[in-house]
């Protein structure tokens, strides 16, 4: 009886040993197959609706699928994402460039609304709203405990609708209402402006607005110069700037071009590849271009700073870009929510890819920290400091005229401001300087590479 016993323990574990080695091969082939669609979607129901009845708190069902959306697509990879409905009117909002406002640039302070500066030719300018006001109410709500993005979605509205805000103004005995209009706003994407003989364009975002201001400014500071020809070379702040739209930034790029691509894109089919080329037409009329990047400098602003640096058409100078080489498509789903989601990688005119890598300028100059130490030695210097003019007792100059010595005063007030541009913003007045340079290059070379001699 042991021995059969034996036997049948023996034959049990055999049974198991089989068992376990015919099944494991057919396991594995079960886990190795891939799911169908259908198989997919089925095993994203049974989850959905396990955590729908089991989950410890009742759960939002619609946030649980938007979360599901999202979860797949950012495992795709950091720039693909789902745009819940107000995420994706928010973001309408800013690739158009324009909305309906009140055209003030606000904070927050204590609790209040302050008004940084009104926009010019909006309504809330046409109305008084003066920079340093403090809104305390929107239609008669307090604005105690809101955020800056609840006060700021509260303001805006459909173009011809009224709003009323109380506000309090420094000097006056209590807070007053103003009715204001709503009006379309136009979000600034560039800002122009004159230093010295050199046109700065700021260019923060690329959206509709982009190009247009590009035209514009360049209009504005050659009026302000007296024409082009009180210009003498442009900087292109792409600094902080995240991107946007790509078109946008292949229309900045061509703005500068005469020919020759600006980029390419590749998508997963190589049939979706696209090229794009300039058209023939200058903005700046062939002067020196320098364009300012940085680590913020990212997207359609590596496209523009990619496609002028591959062209030599200006020099780069900053720090390394961001590194985003890749375009994103939105897709509007029902339910007003969208997908972006990746769809192509983009290269500058040569072929490279910047994804990962960024752009590396052709001069790396790095910001200088603003030190209290070196303000505080240099005013403690200027005590010590003395030059001939100083001096008691001193001869003056007889061989200059008062028209001269103007000029000269005015020299020295422009390097006067150069110094406190320098302390500011070391980045950008390098690149001032450099333009500098090459235009005194350029007149050197007109000139045969050599400068006259003096005459005695």
């Amino acid at each position: 009886m042991r021995k059969f016993v034996l036997f049948a323990l023996a034959g049990i574990g055999l049974g198991v040993v089989l068992t376990t080695q015919l099944a494991a091969p057919l396991i594995a082939e079960e886990q190795g197959r891939k799911l169908t669609v259908y198989e997919a979607l089925d095993l994203f129901g049974d989850a959905f609706e396990r955590i729908r009845t089991y989950y410890v708190e009742p759960v939002d069902e619609k946030k649980l699928v938007e979360a599901a959306i999202n979860g797949m697509l950012t495992s795709l990879d950091p720039h693909s994402s789902y745009l819940p409905p107000k995420d994706f009117a928010d973001m309408q909002v800013n690739t158009k460039g324009e909305f309906g406002g009140l055209g003030i640039e606000v904070t927050m302070e204590n609790g209040y609304i302050k008004v940084v500066s009104p926009i010019d030719g909006t309504p809330a300018a046409k109305a008084g709203i003066q920079a340093g006001d403090l809104i305390t109410h929107i239609n008669g709500e307090s604005v105690l405990g809101m955020t800056l993005d609840e006060a700021v979605e509260k303001m805006r509205g459909p173009v011809g609708t009224e709003i009323t805000i109380t506000v309090f103004r420094k000097g006056k005995d209590k807070p007053f209402d103003v009715t204001i209009t709503r009006d379309v706003i136009k979000i600034a994407a560039v800002k122009p402006r004159l230093e010295g003989r050199f046109g700065i364009l700021r260019i923060t975002t690329f959206n509709e607005q982009t190009y247009p201001g590009v035209k514009d400014g360049i209009e504005k500071l050659a009026r302000e110069a007296g024409g082009m020809d009180g210009i003498d070379g442009f900087i292109i702040d792409l600094r902080n700037n995240p991107g946007g739209l790509l078109n946008q930034a292949i229309k900045v790029a061509d703005a500068f071009l005469d020919k020759g691509e600006i980029v390419s894109t590749r998508g997963r089919n190589p049939e979706d590849g696209e090229r794009f080329f300039a058209t023939p037409g200058d903005l700046a009329e062939g002067k020196p271009i320098v364009v300012l990047v940085n680590g913020g400098t990212a997207s359609a602003s590596e496209i523009v700073s990619g496609a002028l640096q591959d062209h030599r058409r200006a020099v780069i100078v900053g720090t390394k870009t961001f590194g985003k080489g890749s375009v994103q498509t939105i897709m509007p789903l029902q339910g007003n929510g969208a997908l972006r989601i990746t769809t192509a990688r983009y290269y500058t005119p040569s072929g490279r890819s910047i994804q990962a890598l960024g752009i590396v300028p052709d001069v790396v100059v790095k910001p200088l920290p603003e030190l209290a130490k070196a303000e505080s030695d240099d005013k403690m210097a200027e005590r010590f400091r003395r030059s001939e003019a100083q001096l008691r007792g001193r001869l003056e100059n007889d061989a200059i005229t008062a028209e001269q010595k103007k000029k000269l005063e005015e020299e020295l007030k422009a390097l006067e401001r150069e110094e406190k541009l320098r302390r500011e913003d070391f980045q950008l007045s390098y690149a001032i300087d450099l333009l500098r340079g090459m235009k005194v290059l350029q007149g050197l070379n007109a000139g045969n590479g050599a400068r006259s001699p003096a005459k005695n």
